[in-house]
């Protein structure tokens, strides 16, 4: 088991300023990673504490497309604690806030000689509340920087589950499981490293934004609901996520791209057949998810292998993994169907040298009516990003910090 260190006096940076009589007494700035599941997490045995009711599989999108930044700073001239996210000011006495707030003070090692509170910044590199895992990088920064500031020691992904199940995951790199735990306090539902970004370097990702908008459903409704109304979630829970656990996890360790795949794409599947059958029904897919779910299948059957493999979480926005062979053809195959609208910039975002090959790629005889479309679908994507799994949270210099430490307000404009 892999235990999340933090080594404080590397990285809590001690800044003062006694302008406006504003007495700073730490700052900290950190990014944190998206994750992607290609098992799922649904449903929850206690509400309060975040205990999910299977384990759950993802890997760790690369900070150079998607990432969280968060500064906190500790004053003893602020009046209270505070928290802006993407500019706005939020409501930092929320509950999953304040669990993790009481929680990261209770375990401090440091700051809690003096009388302080926190002003805390955040902002998303990408979409929020779209499905594409904002909350889970949002909670991960959000504790990591706290957890630098407080000098919280030893595992910390159990807090990040507090405030989203799935940050968790978010607090390490490469591929990561969150063990499902059965101990009533929670103590053991925790994130584990399942291999470091370094271990399957030949794993790409591509994220097709289908809907960048905040989605209609919350996942904590959904799954809320789902637990309460869906036929299909005991043996989910019971029998076939366990199974899939074991064995897609033998698969990373083996590069076994094959069995990873074929998993992903079913776990999916039966994620989103356990929403249609929660009462009401959810339906996070719309008509090009679905088309997207065809193409790829029908692109494998032709290929004779699964040469990609889809997952969507809750929402339409679809997340392919797929090796590096098979980058160029696949991005050819989407960039096909889904060519760019009139006048977008910046729709592919990935490096020239890849473009270069997508823009070349001339697909087999077997291949050719598929990547000859009757029908396309420009504007039906906002975007299509090619990344690749990365690292865990990150430690930035005093220069990047989101927050005026003269002022202790956020540099960007509030609304």
């Amino acid at each position: 088991m892999h235990l999340f260190k933090l080594c404080f006096s590397d990285f809590v940076k001690l800044v003062t300023s006694n302008n406006n009589n504003n007495s700073m007494l730490a700052s900290v700035t950190c990014t944190a990673p998206v994750n992607i599941a290609t098992i799922k997490y649904w449903g929850k045995r206690d509400e309060n504490l975040i205990l999910p009711l299977n384990s759950s599989l993802s890997g760790t999108l690369h900070q150079d497309d998607l990432k969280t930044t968060t500064t906190a700073v500790a004053s003893e001239s602020f009046e209270e604690d505070a928290l802006w996210l993407n500019g706005k000011k939020e409501d930092v006495n929320s509950v999953r806030y304040q669990n993790v707030l009481k929680t990261i003070r209770s375990r401090a090692t440091k700051l809690m000689d003096k009388k302080h509170f926190v002003h805390i910044c955040s902002i998303n590199n990408f979409p929020t509340a779209a499905g594409l895992a904002s909350s889970a990088s949002g909670y991960a920064c959000l504790v990591y920087v706290l957890a630098q500031l407080y000098g919280v020691e030893g595992d910390v992904s159990s807090i990040a589950r507090l405030g989203s199940g799935s940050a968790c995951r978010s607090m390490f790199g490469g591929f990561v499981k969150w063990e499902m735990g059965t101990k009533a306090d929670g103590s053991d539902s925790i994130a584990v490293q399942v291999a470091p970004e370094s271990h399957w370097p030949d794993m790409n990702i591509i994220v097709l934004v289908v809907n960048d908008k905040k989605k209609e459903t919350s996942s904590t409704d959904g799954m809320q609901r789902s637990a309460q109304t869906s036929a299909m979630m005991k043996e989910r829970c019971a029998t076939t996520v366990p199974e899939r656990m074991v064995t897609i996890e033998r698969a990373i360790q083996e590069h076994d791209f094959q069995t990873f795949g074929d998993i992903t794409m079913k776990d999916s599947d039966d994620f989103h057949e356990v929403c249609a059958t929660t009462d009401p029904p959810i339906y996070y897919l719309n008509d090009t998810s679905r088309y997207i779910m065809n193409l790829i299948h029908r692109y494998n059957k032709l290929a004779g292998s699964v040469r990609c493999a889809y997952t969507f979480d809750a929402g339409p926005n679809a997340c392919i993994y797929l090796p590096q062979e098979s980058v160029a053809e696949v991005l050819s195959l989407f960039l096909k169907h889904f060519p760019a609208g009139e006048g977008v910039q910046n729709y592919y975002r990935g490096t020239d040298e890849v473009f270069a090959k997508v823009n070349d790629y001339q697909p087999p005889k077997n291949m050719h009516t598929l990547y000859t479309p009757e029908v396309t679908f420009p504007n039906s994507l906002k975007y299509i990003l090619h990344t690749r799994v990365g690292p865990g949270p990150r430690i930035l210099s005093d220069s990047e910090s989101l927050i005026n430490l003269e002022t202790g307000l956020p540099k960007v404009s509030q609304q």
